[in-house]
């Protein structure tokens, strides 16, 4: 069973923020960033349990090709994003939101 995903305001802030920041890089590539992420997200949905905890009931995947970290609850029906991370930032600032 795939649960349906919600985005938190401030995870899709962030998560469109970072690729268009990619495309600005190199043309193309924040939409390379978008369908990475969305991926991951994706496979989360779909086995959310397999995802280690980092923190309260909090789960992580991380991103194959980027250096983006996608942090979520489950809920009884949604996966819920409450941040898409840059593995460089400190760690500590997202649960604070």
């Amino acid at each position: 069973m795939t649960l349906r995903i919600v985005f938190r305001r401030a995870a899709k802030s962030e998560f469109e923020e970072a690729a268009v920041r990619y495309d600005k890089q190199c043309s193309g590539l924040g939409e390379e960033f978008t369908i990475e992420i969305d991926q991951a997200v994706a496979r989360a949905a779909g086995a959310p349990w397999r995802y280690p905890i980092v923190f309260g009931d909090i789960r992580r995947t991380v991103a194959r090709r980027f250096p983006f970290s996608v942090y979520f609850r489950i809920r009884s029906d949604a996966l819920v994003v409450l941040a898409v991370f840059h593995g460089r930032r400190n760690p500590a600032i997202w649960p604070r939101r």
